[in-house]
Formats: C-alpha cells, sequence, structure tokens
C-alpha cells in the first residue's frame, strides 16, 4: 500500500468520501439520504479491504461525522478516519469559515466525540478562509497534535503559497484538491510542489461529482433534488454537461477493454496514475455504489488508454 506522505502511514489507493452521506436539507448537500444506506456502504468498503474513510463536521453539519463514528466504531481492524476543520454553521445550517484557535479547538473537540474516539488520525484545515488567519489557526492545530489530540495535520483547497506559509509553522502532511478529469488544475503547479515535498496527496471528486461514473445523464440532472448543490454548479449545464458525458462515454468505452470496468473506475485510475497522488476520495451513499468504484485500486491504465483521454483533453478544453 503508498505510504500517505511522511505520516508513516500506509493507506489502500481509494478511501471513502462522505460528503453526500450527510444528507439535504444544508447549503451544500446532495439531497435525502437514507442513513442505513450510509452505514452500509462504510461496512462494504471495510469488507472490500478499503482502510480509510474522509469526512468534515460541515457535511451535514455534523451528521456524516455522526453516521461514520456509529460504524467505525464496530469494525476491526478500525479504519483510519480523517476529517476537517474551519467550516462552521449558523442555526440555520449556513456554512462559515473560521479559523479562530477557539473556533478550531471546539470543533476537534466536537470531532472526537462524535466519530467516537480520543485521538483523530488525520485533521485538515477545509479552506484557507479567512487566508489572513491561516498562521493562526495552523499554530493552533500543531498545539492540539502536541497535546495528542490529532495524529497528522493536512491542508485541503490550498495552494503552493499557503502551504509554504503554513510550512514554516509546521510540516503539511496532507493535501487534499480536488483532482479529476473534470477539474485538473492541480496538475499545474500544486501536485508537482506536493511530489516535491514529500506531502501524501488525496484527491478528492476523482468522479466529477458524479458526472464521470457513466451513468449520469441530462434527465438524472434535470430530477436532482432542490437541495442537492450541484443544480447550482456549471458543469451540470450546458454547454459543459454535454463534454462531460461524452468524456464518461470515452472512460466507459476504456473500461471495457479492461474486463468490464467501469466509466467510474477508469476515472478514478486515471487520477491515481498521477505519481504525487498517494489516494484518491470517493463518495458512495450505498455499497452498490461502492462496488461500482472499488475495481479502481487494481486497474492500471496502458499508454493507449492515456493518450486516448488526453487527445479527448486536447479536442475538447
Amino acid at each position: 500500500m503508498p505510504q500517505l506522505g511522511r505520516t508513516g502511514m500506509s493507506i489502500t489507493s481509494v478511501g471513502l468520501g462522505t460528503w453526500a452521506i450527510g444528507g439535504g436539507g444544508w447549503e451544500f448537500g446532495w439531497g435525502p439520504q437514507d442513513d442505513e444506506r450510509s452505514r452500509a456502504a462504510i461496512r462494504r468498503v471495510h469488507e472490500r479491504g478499503i482502510d480509510w474513510v474522509d469526512t468534515a463536521p460541515a457535511y451535514g453539519t455534523g451528521h456524516s461525522e455522526e453516521i461514520v463514528g456509529q460504524v467505525v466504531e464496530t469494525l476491526t481492524p478500525r479504519p483510519h478516519v480523517f476529517t476537517k476543520v474551519s467550516l462552521t454553521w449558523t442555526k440555520d445550517r449556513r456554512i462559515t469559515h473560521n479559523l479562530k484557535p477557539e473556533s478550531l479547538r471546539a470543533e476537534v473537540e466536537a470531532s472526537r466525540k462524535r466519530l467516537r474516539t480520543e485521538t483523530i488520525d488525520l485533521v485538515q484545515v477545509h479552506w484557507p478562509e479567512p487566508n489572513r488567519d491561516i498562521e493562526e489557526g495552523w499554530r493552533t492545530l500543531a498545539e492540539l497534535k502536541d497535546r495528542g489530540l490529532v495524529r497528522h495535520l493536512g491542508v485541503s483547497n490550498f495552494n503552493v503559497s499557503q502551504m509554504e506559509r503554513v510550512g514554516a509553522i509546521a510540516p503539511v502532511e496532507t493535501l487534499q484538491p480536488p483532482y479529476s478529469l473534470i477539474a485538473p488544475e492541480v496538475e499545474k503547479e500544486i501536485l508537482p510542489y506536493a511530489r516535491a515535498h514529500g506531502i501524501g496527496v488525496i484527491a478528492y471528486s476523482p468522479m466529477g461529482s458524479g458526472l464521470l461514473t457513466g451513468t449520469m445523464t441530462a434527465d438524472r440532472v434535470a430530477q436532482m433534488a432542490a437541495d442537492d448543490w450541484r443544480r447550482r454548479d456549471p458543469d451540470f449545464h450546458e454547454p459543459r454537461l454535454s463534454r462531460h458525458l461524452a468524456l464518461a462515454d470515452l472512460l466507459r468505452k476504456i473500461g471495457r477493454r479492461h474486463g468490464g470496468c467501469s466509466a467510474a473506475e477508469v476515472a478514478v485510475a486515471w487520477v491515481l496514475a498521477n505519481p504525487a497522488v498517494t489516494g484518491a476520495i470517493v463518495g458512495a451513499r450505498s455499497a452498490e455504489q461502492v462496488d461500482g468504484f472499488v475495481g479502481a485500486m487494481t486497474l492500471r491504465l496502458t499508454p493507449e488508454d492515456l493518450r486516448e483521454i488526453e487527445a479527448f483533453r486536447t479536442e475538447h478544453p
């Protein structure tokens, strides 16, 4: 299994993302979710050999962490659990940004309770906002690590300059960036920086939030729940939507050459083919969805596959 940067942790190349299982009714929800199906998804990744789960307090305003904590405490061996800080919420479930020490300490304490653990394996700064406070927030997290409440520290959605600023205070052990064939921008500067500095990378949304699963259609987009954040995203509207669905068709074709792998598995395998990437965070809301992507851990794309995908990217920027 790949080493996660300099953390000393070995992790599977795929981990479970739990944004969607936070449910609906909040600003960035994915619509309604059945909690028992969520629990079944977490149990299934464990059965399939995946050994880490990524979550955050903001996902469902605490609900995702609660579900993860309920299941993980029953599993042997216990999966690694990675969570985040910096996003808080108001009484009406509106998300706010906060990197002040008192807020971060309260967030970590609340996460420990929801996750039912004394020490959190990895805590990541969810967003570098307010930008002026990232050093102060990072110092606070380093103190919590020194106290044994957190094992490792990482960042999410940071650029190179921001990683250098906080890295001068305490090492950045991991980075969680968006990375997929839908959003490849971090290839240019951020991933090379992480690789050069021994920072473990766990990429989120490798399937483009569902666009590259091979099961998304224009009709499905039109029928999404009113509180599904994707309804507001330009990638789920024309002219981008048709481009992405054509790409998913190509990935499905490539998957057929690999014994019937799904488009989702090809999309994740493409992310994992980048040498800077340690693992991919793949979201699932049911055990069946887990079965649809787990093959990405062993899928190796050929040079021909990669050339075909690159040709599509060139022709359809």
